[in-house]
């Protein structure tokens, strides 16, 4: 699995980046998660890392490559966006306006954006997903899962799953987002359409399978039934859960071996125990309870706690129309608790786990050479200097992609 953020990979590159102030490699120490190295370099060989350490200690190997000297600054690796859904039609600015005078956010919305997508060409779809894309790009991430869910019938399921497998191979088919308004009297009947002829439409597209455990969406037994056809099909599990109050999707997780529940704004201690005793990695969305005003999580005792925590965008339409990763960063810091390198590995390395993911989110050798260059000294400054654009290059597979940064880098 790639989970490029570009219908197709660029050619695998050779690259020294050097001028390193401050590298963030994710190979994690008792007292610095980040995996710190100070006046760096990385050199790349056809797209994956193949040494760090020193810039006074570049190997004789680095002679003949290109070189990017990035003068000072820090380097992350990319951003890792676990959960997104980018393929839909429509506006809901409305209801946005309509929550910051008081409304309180309900599921119900996405019903909206379904009636939309589906009256959208796949054209329109495609022509809205690649500018997301780009933009998303442009502020640092290179890893994107993608899911469906604004179809929710078996053709529109499996266009959905197919447009976004052309931008990542972490797709996602949520045919479990919520009960369509034509089997609002049957929702068990909508479950067996779900589970049945929609999941082998669109499972050929498909690395996962998640569902909406909440009230006003699915129940934890038709959840249970959801992924456990998708596991029978080989996809791998995830669930939204505890966004709206506190149930029963987080345990529900943990005992289907999820490799991620996400939300997780309604916690009790069982839940927390739960997590921190498993290998599910909670992701948790930020983007979320800054458009809904619904409480943040508690971040900080999260990771006292020993649980494992992903940051994602979730952008979308109604909820948290944001592409922003480094926004995410800023308010996990500012908003639920989390020092600066935290949030910046629950970005990325975080992220990469909530995927099952060891080749991104890191830089080491042997993983991928997506890294970020940013117009500033250390990682501190994506949550130090919020909403500024400090992406100064993106490479992927170390490649520089076309319009990533804001002043191009500097190469020599």
């Amino acid at each position: 699995m790639t989970g490029d953020v570009v219908s197709a990979a660029p050619e695998p590159a050779d690259l020294l980046v050097t001028g390193i102030g401050e590298l963030t490699t994710n190979v994690s120490t008792s007292d610095d998660v980040c995996g710190t190295m100070r006046d760096a370099a990385v050199l790349i060989r056809a797209g994956i890392v193949a040494w760090t350490g020193p810039a006074a200690e570049v190997p004789d190997a680095a002679a003949e490559a290109p070189v990017l000297d990035v003068d000072g600054a820090a380097v992350i690796p990319g951003f890792v966006d676990s959960h997104t859904h980018l393929v839909f039609g429509g506006d809901r600015s409305a209801e946005f306006v309509a929550r910051m005078a008081g409304r309180p956010y309900a599921a119900g919305g996405i019903r909206s954006t379904v009636a939309a997508t589906r009256g959208a060409t796949d054209a329109e779809l495609r022509a809205r997903l690649r500018l997301l894309i780009a933009e998303l790009r442009a502020q640092g991430t290179t890893t994107v899962e993608i899911k469906t869910g604004y179809g929710l019938t078996v053709a529109d399921e499996e266009r959905l799953a197919r447009l976004a497998r052309e931008m990542t191979e972490e797709v996602t088919f949520l045919g479990a987002h919520v009960v369509p308004p034509e089997f609002a009297d049957d929702a068990n009947a909508y479950v067996d359409l779900v589970a049945g002829p929609m999941l082998a439409a669109a499972a050929p597209h498909c690395r996962w399978i998640d569902v909406f455990c909440e009230r006003g969406a699915f129940t934890p037994a038709q959840a249970e039934r959801v992924l456990a056809a998708g596991a029978a099909r080989g996809l791998g599990l995830r669930v939204h859960g505890n966004q709206l109050g506190p149930g029963e999707g987080v345990r529900l997780a943990v005992a289907r071996g999820a490799a991620s529940v996400d939300h997780g704004t309604y916690l009790d201690d069982g839940d927390i125990a739960a997590l921190a005793g498993s290998d599910t990695v909670l992701t948790l969305l930020p983007g979320v309870e800054f458009s809904t005003r619904q409480p943040y999580p508690d971040a900080r005792a999260l990771w006292d706690a020993g649980v494992t925590i992903a940051l994602a965008s979730d952008c979308n339409p109604g909820s948290s129309f944001t592409s922003s990763m480094p926004l995410m960063v800023a308010l996990a810091v500012r908003e639920m608790g989390l020092t600066p390198d935290e949030a910046v590995w629950a970005a990325t390395a975080g992220g990469a786990a909530a995927l099952r993911r060891d080749d991104v989110g890191v830089l080491r050798p042997g993983a991928r050479a997506d890294l970020v260059v940013l117009r500033a000294p250390t990682r501190t400054y994506l949550a130090y200097r919020p909403g500024v654009p400090l992406v100064d290059d993106v490479l992927l597979g170390g490649v520089r992609v076309d319009g990533g940064g804001v002043s191009g880098g500097r190469r020599t």
